[in-house]
């Protein structure tokens, strides 16, 4: 059997799910559900919205914070929009893909389409999950040495079985709707030298393109069972480097990649955070702020160098919030300035301050080796003060991943973080989630979090 065959075999057999990976999935999707919370009431994505509620459809589902039922297409597209529009949202560090980003849309507007239960719609997360980080952990950094978000490239996959499973689809018509899938994956990393907001995006095309193949294919279209192994297909035409489509499906109801996902602690590109945290154990410890700092060098994995201080972008002065987002030297600056890095920071009306941007001109980086993912990789700075000290900040691992994964009360800090006290409703259903008899009563308290005093539209 193709990987792609026996990837839709088991994604679309019943599940034997240990009870740490219905936790770690619930936690995982709370955890997106808080960050679209936040991005909904940011405004952030606006044109996102206001296209999918344009495309309508067949009342078959509400995108997330809307009471308005449109095509499961259409509001998976806004609803992943959501997910990532403050870049708050997950990383599976094996893979570096933003994996609820792509999961809960589908999950959440296929499952309120078949009128799903909790059961179902754990479940089909999970084989998303698991989809998802799988596939782009086969090629580590392969997509993005290429050029291409890999949380794109996986996410058309994840969307694609996810809706398989929850509309009842054979293994065989799985296996299409994956090979259909190949066919849209994508998404260039070329917003990182203008702040665009193309990779906003990214998730919701994502969501909305793998759904369509799962449709196609149930409607009898045909995609090569050979996407992910065979000549031509996905590895062989987007990852720069050699991949292992076996260990997409090797272990499978075995190895729970969904247990190995990362939560942010910063709305910023997780392949800084490990600097991020080495910065603030140094200063809390040396007890120093930014006017005291000469000089800082990072270390940084040579995986992360492209996307978060590469040559020839201004990583000083950030023109965009997405822009100040990928530069390791400005978020760095922020952290010292501030004292953390929060949503905040990165508001349009915080790059131009002359104190940070001056702390930022004086970092510099040395790369590393190339040992293990970036994403999970350690961090070290060299802060050179002006009392003539040279004081070093380490850490094994950033914060929230998982090696120092985030106990279930920072998790639930975070959420009513971005929530606020509107979001205690979404918690409760969540816990509860594998009991529910239907979505309804999680997609009203979305609601009603996004809207705690207008109600929202109607």
């Amino acid at each position: 059997m193709t990987t792609a065959r026996r990837l839709a075999h088991w994604g679309t057999s019943p599940l034997d799910v240990p009870a740490e990976v219905d936790a770690a999935a619930k936690r995982h999707l709370l955890d997106g559900f808080g960050t679209a919370i936040a991005g909904h009431r940011s405004g952030t994505v606006d044109p996102v919205l206001e296209v999918a509620a344009g495309l309508g459809g067949p009342p078959e589902a509400a995108a997330l914070g809307d009471d308005r039922r449109i095509g499961a297409p259409a509001a998976a597209l806004a609803t992943g929009a959501l997910v990532h529009a403050l870049d708050f949202d997950d990383t599976h560090a094996g893979g570096l893909v933003h994996a609820t980003a792509v999961v809960l849309p589908a999950v959440l507007a296929v499952g309120q389409q078949v009128g799903a239960t909790g059961r179902q719609a754990l479940d089909a997360a999970i084989v998303g999950y698991e989809t998802v980080c799988r596939i782009a952990a086969a090629a580590p950094h392969g997509f993005h040495t290429r050029g291409l978000h890999a949380t794109m490239v996986a996410g058309v996959f994840s969307s694609a079985l996810v809706t398989a499973r929850l509309t009842g689809q054979d293994a065989a018509t799985a296996t299409d709707a994956l090979g259909i899938a190949g066919s849209q994956a994508g998404g260039l990393l070329a917003f990182l030298g203008t702040g665009a907001s193309t990779k906003q995006l990214h998730p919701g095309l994502a969501s909305h393109s793998g759904i369509l193949a799962a449709r196609l294919a149930a409607a009898g279209a045909s995609g090569p069972a050979t996407v992910l192994d065979g000549p031509n297909g996905l590895y062989d035409a987007l990852s720069a480097v050699p991949a292992d489509p076996d260990s997409v499906v090797e272990g499978l109801g075995d190895v729970w990649e969904t247990t190995r996902i990362g939560i942010k602690p910063y709305p910023a590109c997780q392949l800084m955070h490990v600097t991020l945290d080495a910065v603030r154990e140094v200063a809390l410890r040396e007890s120093f702020g930014a006017a005291d700092v000469v000089s800082i060098v990072a270390d940084v994995h040579p995986d992360s160098a492209p996307t978060v201080c590469p040559p020839g972008r201004d990583l000083v002065h950030p023109s965009t919030p997405y822009a100040a987002k990928f530069s390791l030297p400005w978020s760095t600056a922020a952290m010292l300035v501030d004292g953390t890095v929060g949503l905040d920071t990165y508001e349009p009306t915080s790059l131009d301050r002359l104190e940070v941007s001056d702390v930022a001109a004086r970092i510099s980086w040395n790369l590393t080796e190339p040992v293990g993912a970036a994403a999970a990789a350690a961090g070290r700075v060299v802060v050179r003060l002006k009392d003539g000290r040279d004081v070093v900040g380490s850490v094994t691992g950033s914060a929230g991943t998982t090696a120092h994964p985030f106990t279930d009360a920072q998790l639930h800090e975070k959420f009513l973080g971005n929530t606020g006290p509107a979001g205690q409703a979404v918690a409760d259903l969540v816990a509860q989630l594998e009991d529910a008899p239907s979505l309804d009563a999680l997609v009203s308290a979305l609601h009603a979090a996004v809207h705690p005093l207008t109600g929202g539209p109607s």
